[in-house]
């Protein structure tokens, strides 16, 4: 299709795919009714793979059926579906010291303990927005002890595990600065708690002035303790899609304390993301690449997987929306057309996880072995948000 800014066309396509695919396929095929909380190990066609359930699919999909009743409609299903997984992970979720686990079993018993520090990110994520919906205070003090315990750790290198990844010997993850300015500075707004946004902020500046190079025109993935760069494989890593996913988490925390030279560098770095990562043979975002030219040191690095692509259209919409500069719509079109040709599975109702760089489904592991109501609904929630406001406003 093209875009010409048809804003109000593309809102429908994107509610639909939400709306009438996207969540009733969670909804009729995943809440675990019996056990509690919700099924992720699940194939395309709904089929189970597994009972096993991993604590930041769990915690995710509270922040997405939360999400949906506060930003689309107050429908009562969805919020009783993110009480119901809130119930379980109350339950089962975190081990005697308040840490967030890794899995557990269908019932709830651990199967890996708190290996990730990234299932205690999702759990305030997830517990900010629930408490949004409810105004619930046991959600709110919940996250408020998850963030406490957090930054314990995060002041202490090597006092955490960034599991389903490992972090290099004497190295930092962009991915834990990427994450924990997010989710602080959706707690400390929601709570109008500026040590917490502050907090937030700091992370931010890591990623904006540590992970991201501009004289390089790329965003590292691990870097040394002391900020340097790594002159290892791990350290020459450049995943495109998360970089891009990190740049609209960018826009959006400095959108609201208006420093307009940090948006700016983050929609040049979106761009600069989009033409490293693309494919021109095939189409797509490479899951990952080298900085210098070589083999990425990386799980299938020509993969295309579904996330980079829902996260990308985020990226662009909302680099549009502030920027209103043609090559976000021109880049929003390719990444729309390919994503919508690949990821959907007709009759079923959700994406595929998996492709290889010819666009053909892979079957094996990437990360972890499951599909959650994630990136997908998020990504077509923020879409609608932001076509909403650009429907309603001149081009």
């Amino acid at each position: 299709m093209r875009i010409d800014a048809r804003f109000v066309d593309l809102l429908a396509i994107y509610r639909a795919e939400l709306l009438e695919r996207v969540v009733p396929f969670w909804l009729e095929h995943a809440i675990d009714r019996q056990h509690g909380g919700i099924l992720t190990c699940i194939a395309d066609d709904s089929t189970v793979l597994s009972t096993d359930k991993y604590m930041w699919s769990q915690l995710r999909a509270i922040w997405t059926f939360s999400a949906l009743y506060n930003r689309v409609e107050r429908r009562q299903e969805w919020l009783d579906a993110a009480w119901h997984i809130y119930d379980f992970v109350k339950r089962c979720g975190r081990d005697e010291e308040g840490r967030w686990v890794y899995a557990v079993d269908e019932e709830g018993r651990v199967l890996q303990g708190a290996t990730s520090i990234y299932t205690d990110g999702f759990a305030i994520y997830g517990l900010t927005e629930l408490a949004r919906a409810t105004g619930e205070q046991e959600a709110v003090d919940l996250a408020l002890e998850t963030c406490r315990s957090v930054q314990r750790r995060l002041a202490t290198p090597g006092s955490y595990g960034i599991a389903p990844y490992e972090l290099p010997e004497g190295a930092k993850a962009h991915a834990v600065s990427m994450i924990f300015a997010l989710v602080f500075h959706e707690l400390g707004r929601f709570l109008g708690d500026e040590t917490i946004i502050e907090a937030g902020l700091r992370h931010a500046a890591e990623v904006m002035d540590v992970f991201l190079r501009p004289e390089r025109r790329l965003l590292y993935e691990f870097v040394g303790l002391d900020g340097s760069l790594l002159p290892t494989p791990q350290g020459r890593a450049i995943v495109p899609g998360h970089a891009i996913e990190s740049m609209w988490f960018m826009i959006h925390i400095y959108g609201q304390t208006g420093d307009e030279a940090r948006i700016h560098r983050a929609i040049e770095a979106i761009r600069w993301h989009l033409e490293f990562g693309w494919d021109e043979e095939y189409g797509g975002l490479f899951h990952a690449r080298d900085a210098e030219g070589g083999q990425a040191r990386w799980p299938y690095p020509e993969a295309k997987l579904w996330w980079p692509h829902t996260e990308t259209l985020v990226a662009l919409l909302m680099a549009y929306e502030h920027s209103r500069e043609v090559w976000c719509l021109e880049w929003f079109e390719r990444v729309h057309n390919y994503a919508f040709s690949h990821f959907p599975v007709a009759g079923h109702g959700e994406w595929t996880q998996k492709l290889d760089r010819r666009g053909r489904k892979l079957t094996e592991v990437v990360a972890l072995p499951v599909k959650d109501p994630f990136h997908l609904p998020r990504a077509l929630i923020l879409c609608t948000d932001v076509l909403q406001r650009l429907s309603d406003l001149p081009v």
